[in-house]
């Protein structure tokens, strides 16, 4: 949905520019606990120069006292529809932009743009779009999240724009995203997603498994076809069972599989998550949020596509029969509650956060991290778990406040 096409929410957020301070020379941020891969380093520093991080500053730089806060690395988003009031399925190239900016006020430094089911031609369309946006570096790529779902399990899909996962047709989507398609939902017990998870691992996106109805033994023959990740683990997919384990144990019990997960409080219940993270081990999940356009934005009424959406305390749902429509998360409120409500390490928290996704995006060698040689992407955060620094490219989005 555009912007400005029936979205009543209130709560926009500010508008911040880069700390003038620190913008355009070398950096050193001392004193704070540093979360690097290996291990957690108390009173510690990161040196910035120009957009990566550095193993020393030059003796000019500035040194910013970030004394009893988090440096994290920024957060990588695989999954996400929109923020701000704009939609990255609908939205003009302005409108994505907002959204964009909106995800990175809240600690996304990178970020997969999500279309939700619509025609060939529109989704043809909209790739084009997106991966102009990606050739810009703003988006990581682009993730194509139906029309090849299944319709036992569409969520906020419409039905009648749902389609079997032929091959010619993923293909057309691949190809016209130029190389920037990151990822692709497909329910592969339809006829031809076999095939269709095959020709992705070809081209190297990501067979993500999705929307489907699919038996445990279905979902073992799409993950022996190459499908790496399973979109929003436990939604929008049958329910695991003791003699129909489904699509959940096949998803948990396999090393090559990723699981996303969104940690809002209304998709998933906290023991659920424990359970992921119990069989799937953090090294195996990543943080998703699934965001609409009123992420960042406030309550209201939306579109989802061609699906009207009611935003109310924050959850979103179809107004045509209360289903669950995406989030409003943002991941430094998924980062927060993994840490003070499901008991999770900081460590395991930035894992699936930032360093998990960057693997599946095979971006790890410049982002996920705050090594030296990666990009100056980093989030600060109080002893609370509070946000009070973004930075992206070694310019900040966002503070330092630290008052």
């Amino acid at each position: 949905m555009a912007s400005d096409s029936g979205a009543r929410g209130t709560a926009r957020p500010a508008p911040t520019h880069p700390h003038p301070a620190t913008t355009g020379q070398p950096t050193v941020l001392s004193g704070a606990t540093v979360v690097l891969p290996t291990e957690t380093v108390k009173n510690g520093q990161v040196a910035i120069h120009g957009t990566r991080i550095t193993t020393t500053a030059p003796e000019n730089a500035q040194v910013i006292d970030v004394t009893g806060h988090y440096l994290l690395p920024g957060f990588v988003d695989l999954h996400n529809h929109g923020g701000g009031g704009a939609s990255f399925t609908s939205g003009s190239a302005e409108d994505i932009l907002k959204g964009i900016h909106t995800h990175r006020l809240h600690g996304t430094t990178t970020l997969v743009a999500s279309t939700v089911t619509g025609d060939m031609d529109f989704l043809t369309q909209r790739a084009g779009l997106l991966s102009e946006l990606a050739e810009q570096g703003e988006i990581a790529g682009v993730h194509f999240e139906g029309p090849f779902i299944s319709p036992c399990r569409k969520g906020a899909h419409a039905e009648n724009l749902l389609r079997d996962p032929h091959p010619a047709d993923v293909r057309k989507l691949i190809d016209a995203a130029r190389g920037r398609a990151k990822m692709v939902t497909l329910a592969t017990e339809l006829p031809g997603g076999l095939d269709s998870v095959r020709l992705l691992a070809e081209h190297g996106v990501i067979a993500a498994i999705g929307h489907t109805d699919a038996t445990y033994e279905q979902t073992v023959q799409a993950i022996d076809a190459g499908a790496t990740v399973a979109t929003h683990l436990f939604n929008a997919m049958p329910p695991l069972g003791h003699r129909s384990p489904g699509p959940i144990t096949a998803l948990l019990e396999d090393d090559r599989i990723t699981v996303e997960l969104i940690n809002d409080g209304t998709h998933l219940h906290p023991a659920a998550l424990q359970l992921a993270f119990h069989h799937a081990g953090a090294d195996r999940v990543a943080f998703i949020t699934d965001a609409m356009d009123a992420a960042g934005f406030g309550d209201g009424r939306y579109w989802l596509g061609p699906l009207e959406v009611e935003v109310a305390d924050g959850v979103a749902r179809l107004v045509e029969d209360g289903t669950i429509a995406g989030s409003t998360l943002t991941l430094d409120r998924a980062f927060k509650r993994a840490v003070t409500v499901d008991g999770l390490s900081v460590e395991d928290a930035v894992t699936a956060l930032s360093a998990n996704p960057a693997r599946l995006l095979g971006m790890a060698d410049t982002i996920g991290s705050l090594e030296p040689g990666r990009f100056a992407d980093l989030v600060l955060l109080d002893s609370a778990y509070d946000l009070k620094g973004v930075m992206r490219r070694g310019e900040w989005v966002v503070g330092p406040q630290l008052h």
